[in-house]
């Protein structure tokens, strides 16, 4: 069994607030009677992608005994990502023999996603063996007015790519700040809530901000037997 903690919009900026949330995320996986094999941080790493913010995140995250998969988000720097030790902005990890292509879906200087180098993707996912397909922006919409015109575009090179390889087993990424679970290209779309804040959809309030006092929450995804099952909690 694999099991992985999926973080995702930590948003480090120094205050003291989401150091708080942050920790109490590492101080949970700490807790846990069986430890995790790797935890993925989809991105928003940092709130304004600084060097000192970085340095935070590892600070936060160092007395976890696992290994991290980083990948950047729209507020993250991609020079200030990669110099802290966090990059290449595309890379692939194994944990145990299952395999993380992690990708960068960010365009410097702007909000929403999309890939460039779908390539790399499409060459790193010609491997036997189970995959997971990683980034920060979900290429769905949720029929959200705000969060529809930050999501990831030209999905359907996204689509081609996942669906030439069938040993993908599911799509991960953050960015909505919200839990949510639905198909992409045939397989789970699994984006983790944010630990900064929690989207507020429409259906719940007459605006299409962020809920800030919402609980910190992150998803587990359990990989065993071929079967995924991703499970959320709140902290």
């Amino acid at each position: 069994m694999t099991l992985i903690a999926h973080v995702s919009d930590t948003h480090v900026d120094g205050g003291r607030r989401i150091v708080e949330r942050t920790t109490r995320v590492v101080d949970y996986l700490l807790g846990l009677h069986r430890q995790v094999d790797a935890v993925l941080l989809t991105g928003d790493l940092a709130d304004h992608g600084q060097p000192d913010e970085y340095e935070q995140l590892k600070m936060l995250f160092k007395r976890l005994d696992v290994p991290l998969l980083h990948l950047p988000g729209n507020h993250d720097r991609r020079e200030e990502f990669v110099a802290a030790g966090l990059g290449p902005l595309n890379r692939v990890e194994c944990v145990g023999d299952v395999l993380f292509a992690l990708v960068d879906s960010t365009i410097p200087g702007k909000d929403e996603g999309f890939i460039e180098n779908i390539e790399w993707l499409d060459e790193a996912l010609s491997i036997d063996g189970p995959a997971f397909v990683c980034f920060h922006h979900p290429p769905i919409a949720l029929e959200h007015p705000y969060a529809d015109r930050l999501r990831q575009f030209g999905e359907e090179r996204l689509e081609a790519v996942i669906r030439r390889h069938p040993n993908v087993v599911a799509v991960l990424c953050g960015h909505f700040h919200t839990p949510t679970v639905t198909t992409f290209a045939g397989v789970p779309l699994v984006i983790a809530p944010g630990i900064k804040s929690t989207l507020i959809m429409p259906w719940e309030r007459e605006t299409d901000g962020m809920d800030y006092d919402d609980r910190p929450a992150l998803v587990f995804h359990q990989y065993t037997g071929g079967r995924l099952t991703s499970t959320y909690k709140i902290l």
